[in-house]
C-alpha cells in the first residue's frame, strides 16, 4: 500500500473524472484561480472537476476578501452549508480604553457646549421676555431636545450608513445628504409647532390665562428657532461623520456628542434672541410674528417633496414621527418642571445646571444607543431573528458587567460621569455662573442625580434598541428622541428635587435660595 492515499475518481454521467483539491485550485500568491486551460483533458475537451472540501486553506483568503469588500462583512464559517448571519465587522472590536479615548473629546466639547448654554440661560432668564412670557421656559428642553428628536438620529443614521458602507460613492453621499436635510427641515418646522402648542396649554393649565399675542409669539420663536437651529446643526453634522470616516475614526463615537455640543448653545441663543426680538416688536408690529409663522410653515412642501423622492427618507417621513412628537410632548413636561422651579426666587440657581445636567446624560445615552443600532445592523435588518438582539428585558448585570462590547461601552461612558461633571461645575464656578456656590454637599446631591440620571437612561437604551429592533423598527430613527427627552425629564426633575432637598434641610451655605 502507498503511504500517500490515492483520490478515487469520481463518476458522473457514466464518466470517470478526476478530483481536484481546493488548494490545487489556487496559486501560492493566494487568491489567483488557476488557468481554464489546466482543465481542459489531453484531447482538449473540458473535464468536470469536483472540488474537495479544503476549507481550512481558503478561509484566510474569504476572511480577507470579506472584510476588504465591506466593513460590515463577517468572516465566513467553516461550515459553507450553514445559513448563519454575519457577525459584527471590525469597526466595533474596541478595547475599553480606545473606546474612552474616542469618546472623551467629543463628551468633554460637548459638556463645555453644555455649560456655555448654561451660561447663557442663566443670564437670559431675567430679560422681560422670559419674565413675562414665562412659557418660554417651556420651550426651552422640547427645542434643545431637539438634538435628540432630529440632529442626534441624524448623527446615527448617518453613522450607520457610514459604516455599512452606503456613503462610499459621491452619489451615494449625495442622495443621503439631500434627503436627510429635507427631511430634517420638515421635522423641525413641525416639532417646533407642535412645541409651541404644548407650551401655551401647559401654561395655561395652571394659571388659566390664555394670550393670543403671546401664543403667536411663542409660535413664531419656535418654529423660527427650530429651522435655523437644524439647518446649521444638520450641515455640521455631515461634515463631522464625512471628516471622522476618512481619518479612520468611528462615526458612532463623535458624531452625537458634537451635534450636541454645539446644539445646545446655538438653539438657545437663537430662542433667546429671536423671541426676544419677536417681543419688542408685539406691540408696534404685531403682523410680524405670524407672518414669520406662515413663512416657516409655507416652506413645508417644498422639504416634503425632496424628502420623498429619496428612497433613503421616504419611510422615515411617513413612519418617523411618532418618536419625535412623544419625545417633544415628554420634554415638554421637563420645560413645565423648570418653568415652575425656576420661577421661584428660591431655585432661581437651577437654571445654569439644567442644560448641563440634562445634556451629558443625552449625549452619553445617544453615543451608546448609536453603538448598538450600528452594532445590530450589521448583523442583518430590523426584525429578524439575531444572536446578537436575544433578549427582551436584559438584567443590570448583562447591561453593565458582561464581555459584550456594548456593556463595555457602558462602563466607560457611566465612569466619564464623575469626572466631566467635575470638570464643568468647575468651569461653571470659575465664570461665575449661577446664584450657587459650590459646597461638599450640594456637589454630593449634584453627583448623586447626575449619576443615577445616566445609569437609568443607559439600562433603558440597551433594552429600548433591542426590543424597537426585534419588533422591525429601525433604532437610528425611533430609540434616540425617546431616550434623549427621558434624559431631560429625568434630569430635570432629579435636579429639581436636589435642589428642594437641599432647600430644605438649610444648606444656607450654597445659597441655593439666593
Amino acid at each position: 500500500m502507498s503511504s500517500k492515499p490515492e483520490q478515487e475518481p469520481h463518476q458522473a454521467n457514466g464518466a470517470v473524472l478526476p478530483i481536484m483539491p481546493m488548494d490545487r485550485l489556487t496559486s501560492p500568491d493566494r487568491g489567483q484561480l488557476v488557468e481554464p486551460s489546466d482543465f481542459l483533458g489531453s484531447d482538449g475537451g473540458g473535464v468536470e472537476v469536483v472540488v474537495l472540501d479544503s476549507r481550512a486553506n481558503a478561509k484566510g483568503v474569504r476572511e480577507e476578501d470579506a472584510l476588504l469588500e465591506n466593513g460590515s462583512q463577517s468572516n465566513e464559517s467553516d461550515d459553507t452549508s450553514t445559513d448563519r448571519g454575519p457577525e459584527p465587522a471590525s469597526p466595533l472590536k474596541e478595547t475599553s480604553f480606545s473606546i474612552g479615548l474616542q469618546v472623551l473629546f467629543p463628551f468633554l466639547l460637548a459638556g463645555f457646549g453644555t455649560v456655555a448654554a448654561g451660561m447663557v440661560l442663566d443670564i437670559v432668564q431675567h430679560w422681560d421676555v422670559f419674565k413675562y412670557v414665562t412659557e418660554v421656559f417651556i420651550l426651552v428642553p422640547a427645542l434643545l431636545g431637539l438634538k435628540g428628536n432630529l440632529e442626534m438620529t441624524l448623527a446615527s443614521r448617518l453613522s450607520t450608513a457610514a459604516n455599512i458602507g452606503q456613503m462610499d460613492t459621491p452619489k451615494e453621499l449625495w442622495r443621503m445628504i439631500t434627503g436627510n436635510m429635507a427631511l430634517i427641515q420638515v421635522q423641525a418646522t413641525v416639532v417646533g409647532f407642535l412645541a409651541s402648542i404644548a407650551a401655551v396649554i401647559f401654561g395655561w393649565i395652571p394659571d388659566g390665562h390664555f394670550s393670543i399675542d403671546h401664543a403667536v409669539l411663542l409660535c413664531a420663536s419656535s418654529v423660527a428657532t427650530a429651522f435655523i437651529a437644524s439647518l446649521v446643526l444638520g450641515m455640521i453634522m455631515i461634515g463631522v461623520i464625512i471628516g471622522s470616516r476618512k481619518m479612520g475614526i468611528n462615526p458612532d463615537n463623535v458624531a452625537t456628542p458634537i451635534a450636541a455640543s454645539l446644539g445646545d448653545l446655538i438653539t438657545l441663543a437663537l430662542l433667546s434672541g429671536i423671541s426676544c426680538g419677536l417681543y419688542k416688536e408685539l406691540e408696534s408690529k404685531a403682523y410680524v410674528n405670524p407672518l414669520v409663522c406662515a413663512f416657516f410653515i409655507a416652506l413645508l412642501p417644498i422639504w416634503i417633496i425632496i424628502a420623498k423622492r429619496n428612497a433613503a427618507t421616504r419611510e422615515v417621513l411617513y413612519s418617523g414621527w411618532e418618536p419625535v412628537i412623544i419625545a417633544m410632548a415628554i420634554s415638554s413636561v421637563g420645560g413645565l418642571i423648570l418653568d415652575r422651579t425656576v420661577s421661584d426666587p428660591n431655585f432661581a440657581g437651577m437654571a445654569v445646571f439644567t442644560p448641563v445636567i440634562n445634556g451629558v446624560g443625552g449625549n452619553l445615552v445617544a453615543v451608546q444607543a448609536s453603538r448598538i443600532s450600528t452594532y445590530l445592523h450589521m448583523s442583518g435588518i430590523p426584525g429578524e431573528s439575531s444572536e446578537t438582539a436575544p433578549r427582551k428585558c436584559p438584567s443590570p448585570c448583562s447591561t453593565f458587567f458582561s464581555s459584550d462590547v456594548n456593556s463595555r461601552s457602558a462602563r466607560v461612558l457611566f465612569l466619564l460621569v464623575v469626572p466631566g461633571h467635575l470638570v464643568f461645575l468647575y468651569t461653571i464656578n470659575s465664570m461665575q455662573g449661577g446664584h450657587t456656590t459650590l459646597t461638599l454637599i450640594f456637589i454630593v446631591f449634584y453627583m448623586t442625580a447626575a449619576l443615577l440620571q445616566v445609569l437609568i437612561l443607559l439600562y433603558i437604551a440597551d433594552w429600548m434598541v433591542h426590543w424597537m429592533w426585534s419588533r422591525d423598527l429601525d433604532p437610528d430613527n425611533f430609540s434616540i428622541p425617546y431616550l434623549t427627552a427621558l434624559g431631560d425629564l429625568i434630569g430635570t426633575g432629579l435636579l429639581a428635587l436636589s435642589f428642594h432637598i437641599l432647600w430644605l434641610i438649610g444648606d444656607r451655605d450654597s445659597d441655593v435660595g439666593d
